[in-house]
């Protein structure tokens, strides 16, 4: 969403001061064209802002007079727009700044409402102040060509106004000081630019590591590469200057142009040497897999080479990497991963002098041939040329049948396991540049990756890519990543990772996130803000055994996306799987239902597994239950679905009545069975149907019957009885099963096996952290952001030297509700309370 389609939303009189220069009317008829166009890049008063604002004037008055037509607006407007028009005539800088105070204050009103700025405008804001920059550029260029023209002997007097160009010497300084003084601003300026470029770089790359987890991404290069490429032209345009120059500057002075435009072409080169396709960063031996990488110059500087460039690909250890990252040589202040090299030119002569380009075949050699290096694994099919693409307009290796052969494991620190051990591929070539033969390396490091040898290692690795995918820093040394990070961006973390994996846009709720603290915390005290404030460590993500269980947090959290994903996505879509919720919950909301309601939830003692928790009993609800114990008022029965069978002992078949339909496919595992004293008292009087699902493949099932004493639990009033404000509809999310005049026949009732077990201690501690009383629906809550906007809305202010768009996620992860307090949201379809199902 733009900025003004936030602005129109608002109410008119709340923006009216911000008006008094420019009507409010006219304000509307621009709509989000305004903010489009470089206003707050013009500072100045120079020949370059002056050109500009004289433009965007004219262009202005034609959007406004265009946008009149379209709307019918009468001769009035038109009037208005012609008094404007010769209003700002006589100086267009004063629209400049008007229309920038109108921004600006739009910008504060928004953030005082919706607390933060949409992301497309500041994509937008760095798209602008970046073609401001390269014009600017282009037109200081244009200037010291004039300037360097009017300094050379018989140039006609009348031919350029130095005045024009330049201010009037201070201090007495000449023509000839102040040519210099120019050129070395100009040069300054493309500095700066090229700092923009890098930026740039550096957030696709980190979008490209938050892609691992899930997180969208634009891959394209295109844009990037547009932008090296014009930078590239405006270098070779400032070197042809200040080589012209020689006769009006001194030579240190042209050696130090030189010199700085070198760097700025030197650092470009390396920097535009990418890993467009990584390789899988869970990567097993004696596995096939992809990789490419892309030289965004290529085809600049690559158009011709005698021989063709081929790139190497070698995996290198996490202390190899760090030596890499340290820059050596000329041109050591260049920021890019991946070492680089570059001999220096002669004083006086550019990189460039010529466009002869030669491969430099020394990198052919293994990298264990090579000083102080020493083979990681040894990698097959790991030589591809380096190829321009005339039709695709870039230059790229694709590496098709790459295959790590073996593995040679480094020493271990401390406590860590061989699928904490992270490796990159390291992708090289090399050429030379110009007449002087300059050798030239070009390195691109891979997102680090874990070499695994056996399948039952990828859940472990993919735990230690989740975590430094989502918690690494930009510009770190490799691969340095944070041990302990907020619980909150953990939480975004993990509902990046269930969508993404899933393959769902529902999302984990606030209330789901309350239940995987209490579990990664192992404290069911935890109230929904309590948890906020708290950091998690990467022990407790994935290395200490989750109490009472034989597995990490992440292990179970894996095991979750999994089943998910293979046979629950469209239950899950439709939030008809409560899933991340307790046992003691559990109880307390099915304690006072009818018979045959159940809810969906994910197991806590098994990976992978799901739990039916449905409500039974007989025609005398105190006789039900007993189990040596005591008498309990109702019975919730716990089945555990698994994709692998359980071992158990041989299950005692109970006498079972024909299957009620659930609104499942019938021969689906799931159909629970009632006994004939079990019959459901309550039901809709009329047939309803349910929509058809998925059904979910033949899994082995284990019943659990836990009895309930009430002295341990205190449960919440009958859900039918709770008030609820505002006329709030009940909660949806109980399913009563169908009565049986409306199931679906089966000739052979589907039998479920049964296994009586104890009831687990847990179930003993009394329900703490979820509210009781109001309600809230999904609809209610405030939505998750993804980290991704976070990121980069940091990155791209810090870029502009601002920070008055704020961050996109100022919103706190849990947001009390303007309805109550926020307790588990029921989404599930209600027959009760929806009778035209």
């Amino acid at each position: 969403m733009s900025l003004w389609g936030l602005v129109s939303k608002m109410p008119p009189e709340k923006l009216q001061r911000l008006y008094v220069d420019f009507p409010q009317h006219l304000r509307h008829l621009l709509g989000d064209w305004l903010e489009n166009q470089p206003w707050e890049f013009l500072v100045g008063s120079d020949a370059f802002c002056c050109n500009m604002a004289s433009a965007l004037l004219s262009a202005t008055v034609q959007r406004l007079q265009a946008s009149a037509g379209e709307q019918g607006e009468g001769s009035t407007i038109l009037q208005h727009i012609s008094t404007l028009e010769s209003i700002y005539q006589r100086d267009p800088l004063k629209l400049v700044a008007t229309f920038r105070h109108i921004l600006q204050g739009e910008k504060k009103a928004i953030m005082e409402q919706f607390r933060h700025l949409p992301m497309p405008f500041h994509w937008k804001q760095e798209e602008l102040k970046f073609n401001t920059v390269l014009r600017r550029l282009q037109h200081r260029v244009g200037e010291s060509c004039l300037l360097r023209k009017a300094l050379q002997p018989g140039a006609e007097g009348g031919q350029v106004s130095l005045h024009s160009l330049i201010e009037t010497p201070a201090n007495g300084t000449g023509p000839s000081e102040a040519l210099a003084t120019f050129l070395q601003e100009t040069v300054g300026e493309l500095e700066a630019a090229q700092a923009l470029v890098l930026k740039r770089i550096q957030i696709w790359k980190r979008q490209q590591q938050l892609a691992g987890n899930g997180a969208p991404f634009e891959e394209s290069l295109a844009p990037l590469q547009e932008r090296c490429e014009s930078l590239v032209d405006i270098y070779s345009q400032l070197q042809q200057e200040v080589g012209a120059a020689g006769g009006e500057l001194e030579p240190k002075t042209q050696a130090a142009l030189i010199s700085r435009l070198d760097e700025v072409l030197r650092t470009l080169i390396t920097s535009s040497f990418l890993v467009e396709k990584q390789p899988p960063q869970v990567l097993k031996t004696q596995t096939k897999f992809q990789a490419g990488v892309r030289f965004l110059l290529g085809l600049r500087f690559l158009a011709a080479p005698a021989k063709p460039l081929m790139v190497r690909a070698d995996m290198v250890t996490e202390k190899q990497a760090r030596e890499l990252s340290m820059p050596q040589g000329p041109g050591a202040g260049a920021t890019q991963v991946g070492r680089w090299r570059l001999g220096a030119s002669s004083p006086g002569h550019s990189l460039l002098d010529s466009s002869s380009c030669h491969s430099w075949p020394s990198w052919d050699e293994p990298l264990s041939d090579l000083p102080g290096r020493e083979s990681t694994g040894e990698i097959i099919n790991n030589t591809v040329s380096l190829e321009n693409s005339i039709p695709g307009n870039c230059c790229s290796a694709l590496f098709k049948n790459l295959l790590l052969k073996k593995i040679k494991r480094c020493e271990r620190k401390g406590t860590e396991s061989v699928t904490e051990e992270k490796c990159a591929v390291l992708f090289s070539t090399s050429f030379t540049l110009s007449p002087n033969k300059l050798p030239i390396q070009l390195q691109a490091l891979s997102l680090p990756l874990v070499v695994i040898v056996h399948g039952n290692q990828d859940n472990n690795a993919k735990a230690t890519i989740l975590w430094d995918n989502a918690f690494s820093e930009m510009d770190r040394v490799p691969f340095v990543v944070a041990e302990r990070v907020p619980w909150e961006k953990m939480c975004e973390t993990l509902n990046l990772k269930f969508m993404a994996e899933v393959g769902t846009n529902r999302g984990l709720l606030p209330e789901h996130f309350l239940f995987l603290a209490q579990k990664i915390f192992t404290d069911n005290s935890l109230s929904m803000e309590a948890f906020q404030h708290r950091s998690v460590s990467w022990s407790q993500f994935n290395k200490e055994i989750l109490l009472g269980r034989g597995f990490t947090f992440w292990q179970w959290f894996d095991g979750v996306l999994d089943l998910t994903k293979r046979c629950l996505r469209s239950y899950w879509s439709d939030r008809l799987i409560i899933g991340f919720i307790s046992k003691q919950y559990v109880t307390s909301l099915l304690l006072n239902e009818p018979d045959g309601t159940f809810l969906l939830r994910f197991s806590d003692s098994e990976i992978g597994g799901i739990t039916i928790a449905h409500v039974i009993r007989g025609q005398d609800a105190e006789q039900m239950g007993k189990d040596g114990r005591g008498y309990v008022p109702a019975t919730i029965k716990m089945t555990v679905e698994r994709d692998q069978p359980l071992t158990t002992p041989e299950p005692q078949m109970p006498t079972m009545m024909p299957s009620y339909d659930l609104g499942m496919v019938p021969d689906c595992s799931m159909n629970m069975q009632l006994g004939p004293d079990m019959v459901p008292q309550v039901f809709p009087p009329r047939s309803h149907s349910i929509p058809s699902y998925p059904a979910l493949p033949r899994e082995e099932s284990v019943n659990v019957l836990p009895a309930f004493q009430e002295p341990h639990l205190q449960m919440p009033p009958s859900l039918s009885q709770m008030s609820l404000p505002f006329d709030q509809p009940h909660p949806q999310g109980l399913l009563p099963c169908q009565p049986q005049e409306h199931a679906v026949s089966s000739p052979e009732p589907l039998l479920c096996s049964d296994v009586t077990m104890a009831e687990e201690s847990c179930l003993r501690q009394s329900v703490g952290g979820f509210p009781q009383g109001t309600w809230v629906r999904e609809d209610m809550l405030p939505p998750l952001l993804p980290p991704t906007e976070q990121d980069l809305t940091k990155l791209l202010l810090e870029g502009q030297g601002g920070s008055e768009g704020g961050s996109l996620g100022a919103q706190p992860l849990l947001q009390p509700s303007r309805y109550g307090q926020s307790g588990i949201s029921m989404s599930h379809l209600d027959l009760r309370a929806n009778p035209t199902w």
